[in-house]
């Protein structure tokens, strides 16, 4: 079953989501704490994936050029939107925990950059492979325990995007090598990986409250990155 990996990633962030919100009676210092101990793995993480690029110029022009579409289309501003919607919707505040916008956006974030899920994906269509999906659901699942119980009850629906991009690079895994060489897809998978690490290490520091930067208008730049890798595939 091509989407079982992505499936069991998508129930993990729930269940681990529910779980959070069983566990909201933890003491504010011990949530501050390991939301701050969060953002320090997670902008290790970042600096880690960072630093798999062969081409650091490549990755700074990929950004900015990202950074500048992002910010023209506000993708930070309609995926709030669709989080204050949600709010409306559920109510205005999670109980004893964040907005909903806020647990939604954050969580997503998480959850959706990074090469794991593409790479996951990929594995998941190509191969039938979901070993790397569920690692990730494991993971995704302890941190939304966390995020859940500090950021409220939007956290659970950060599976609807997760599920939706996992499954859809998934699904149409089968045709990318039939489109593009291996070479080349080795290369984006390579520069992708790094330019989603800055973002991971962005999120990182807002997760630790030293830097309020609006990451989803940097997600541009992973197709900026695909657009760059084919040029130089090409010529």
């Amino acid at each position: 079953m091509v989407l079982l990996g992505t499936l069991v990633n998508a129930l993990l962030i729930i269940i681990g989501a529910i779980a959070g919100r069983l566990l909201k009676g933890i003491p504010e210092n011990m949530k501050q704490t390991v939301i701050g101990a969060i953002g320090i793995v997670v902008t290790v993480l970042g600096i880690q994936m960072g630093l798999e690029s062969s081409n650091f110029v490549l990755i700074i022009i990929c950004i900015v050029f990202g950074a500048v579409i992002g910010e023209w289309i506000d993708i930070d501003k309609w995926l709030n939107k669709l989080g204050q919607f949600l709010e409306k919707k559920f109510g205005s505040k999670a109980s004893q925990g964040g907005s909903i916008a806020q647990g939604f956006v954050t969580s997503t974030l998480i959850f959706v950059i990074g090469a794991m899920g593409v790479l996951g994906a990929l594995n998941s269509g190509l191969q039938n492979d979901h070993e790397l999906l569920i690692s990730k659901g494991i993971i995704d699942g302890f941190t939304s325990i966390i995020l859940s119980a500090t950021l409220g009850i939007g956290v659970l629906l950060s599976a609807i995007p997760v599920a939706i991009y996992q499954g859809v690079i998934a699904l149409f895994a089968t045709q990318i090598t039939k489109v593009i060489p291996e070479a080349a897809l080795d290369l984006f998978l390579q520069e992708m990986t790094a330019t989603g690490g800055i973002m991971i290490i962005a999120i990182g520091l807002n997760l630790l409250g030293l830097t309020n930067i609006r990451v989803a208008n940097l997600l541009p730049s992973l197709v900026v990155v695909g657009i760059a890798v084919a040029i130089i595939y090409v010529f």
